[in-house]
């Protein structure tokens, strides 16, 4: 079954989530948007590309920082709403220089950072 991008749901401004995990060990790196193009072009090219909504433009991970994220598997869920981009990330996710963007937990009420950056 060949896979077709317009069977997903993408909200009112052409975007879905997309949740970026690391292929081998299961980490939650970040949360960004993908619209159709740049989930063609992640397929096409194998390197992760988002969709950037404070520049309107393609967002392709790394090309900044050198922190790639190279694409694994790509997933959708059942609802066909929300995507897992099963990553091989290459440095920090986040823009702070960490490893992941949830570096931040909630315990006994309290706003804990649990990740400095590398």
């Amino acid at each position: 079954m060949t896979f077709d991008v317009t069977t997903l749901k993408f909200d009112d401004r052409g975007l879905i989530p997309a949740i970026a995990q690391q292929h081998d060990s299961g980490e939650v790196l970040m949360l960004a948007w993908m619209n159709a193009d740049s989930i063609t072009e992640t397929l096409k090219q194998g390197r992760v590309v988002y969709w950037s909504r404070s520049r309107q433009a393609f967002w392709r991970k790394g090309d900044t920082s050198g922190h790639v994220q190279n694409l694994i598997e790509l997933r959708y869920d059942c609802d066909r709403d929300c995507l897992l981009l099963l990553v091989d990330q290459i440095g920090p996710a986040c823009h702070t220089n960490r490893r992941s963007c949830f570096y931040t937990a909630v315990r006994d009420g309290k706003a804990i950072e649990i990740s400095a950056p590398e």
